[in-house]
């Protein structure tokens, strides 16, 4: 796929459907608005005290679950088997049972339910993925090994650990001055970003916009016109062209909530519990001290800070659905002086199965801000262009 060349309306939607794997967390926000109401199961609205059995049709087996968590899920199974939507789900008719393999994944759900409560006390330590690893079919024969002195990361695993580890306050204090410290940070009331964002090999023009404390707004210039995600300090919308402009989810808020803290550096190093150094480990050509902790109460989050600069290189976060979680990883790179403190010019997000890069060209720094781009947007309709 090039940007020279026109795409058909299958290629577009294709694009689409990779990009609705990607969650908001953290800086994922940024991509939330591209995919706007293009969801595989629609959007409950943030409809409290109902299950999802109440919004969608035909649900049988995750009957109580919270409506936004029925997303969650079905991307956690298309991550662990390898497949889109149409695998299970008749295209525009969701609610069907025609596919015999939807029957299958309602068949091995409960599997998985019995497996964890009967032996794990409910936990989710048996998922789709422990079996599918990436693929519709298990495999149930050993594979077999590679050369000699190949090796292959677990999911999950642990880096190597080494002696003379530094504390954890000591690397999350060396970070907060590689940065420029706690006072410089403080000192930014706003900021705006300007840059692309690659999305499956194709560059596309985007600026974003950061109102201290708490709002955010980007926005991203597609063929079909601007998509949009804002977020006020306490309501986020996403809106894309030619769709309703709708709500955040709450995991999404989340993200937000994190993305539009101009001193996320402070606040990340304020919100951590438990921080605890793991070991060593070696990114591209970059020597790092791993880290654990655990965030406002949620899921473990893993960081990987440069052994020489202090500087956070790598963060994976996971976000909780009902059949496991699904990890976000950022990478961090060109870390660069703007004003008084240091940020990243570009960095990428990735899932298991997608991923996108922001390339910043142009920062500015506490100037005067439109206070409406933090407003709820206007529905848009789709440009007719290829």
């Amino acid at each position: 796929m090039t940007a020279s060349k026109p795409h058909s309306r299958h290629s577009r939607i294709k694009m689409k459907s990779k990009l609705a794997l990607l969650p908001s967390c953290g800086t994922a926000m940024l991509i939330v608005a591209t995919v706007g109401g293009s969801s595989r199961l629609g959007h409950s609205q943030n409809i409290s005290g109902q299950s999802a059995e109440h919004i969608y049709k035909n649900i049988q087996v995750l009957k109580d679950i919270k409506p936004e968590q029925l997303p969650l899920a079905m991307q956690f199974m298309s991550d662990s088997l390898g497949v889109e939507c149409n695998f299970c789900h008749v295209p525009g008719a969701f609610e069907k049972d025609d596919k015999k393999t939807k029957q299958t994944a309602r068949k091995m759900m409960r599997m998985m339910f019995a497996i964890n409560q009967q032996n794990f006390e409910g936990r989710s330590e048996v998922t789709c993925y422990s079996c599918h690893r990436g693929t519709h079919h298990p495999l149930v024969v050993p594979p077999i090994a590679g050369k000699p002195g190949e090796s292959q990361a677990a999911n999950g695993g642990s880096p190597a650990p080494v002696g003379a580890l530094p504390l954890a306050e000591q690397i999350l204090q060396r970070y907060l001055q590689a940065v420029g410290g706690e006072s410089a940070l403080e000192s930014v009331s706003n900021r705006i970003e300007e840059g692309t964002a690659e999305i499956e090999g194709r560059d596309f023009p985007l600026q974003i916009y950061y109102e201290g404390p708490d709002k955010l707004s980007s926005v991203i210039h597609l063929p079909a016109g601007d998509s949009r995600s804002i977020y006020d300090g306490r309501s986020g919308w996403i809106a894309f062209p030619g769709q309703p402009v709708r709500n955040m989810e709450p995991y999404q808020l989340d993200g937000a909530r994190e993305d539009a803290d101009l001193c996320q550096p402070l606040a990340l190093a304020k919100s951590l519990t438990g921080l605890q150094v793991e070991g060593a480990e070696k990114i591209g050509e970059q020597e790092t001290y791993v880290a654990a902790a655990v965030q406002n109460e949620g899921p473990p989050v893993r960081l990987y800070f440069d052994q020489d600069s202090g500087l956070l290189v790598r963060l994976v976060r996971y976000i909780e659905s009902p059949l496991g979680r699904n990890p976000v990883q950022t990478d961090f790179f060109d870390y660069r002086q703007s004003g008084p403190v240091k940020i990243p010019f570009r960095w990428t997000v990735a899932r298991p199965r997608g991923r996108f890069t922001i390339q910043l060209d142009r920062v500015r720094q506490n100037v005067l801000l439109d206070q409406n781009r933090f407003a709820r947007p206007v529905e848009q309709r789709a440009l007719n262009k290829p």
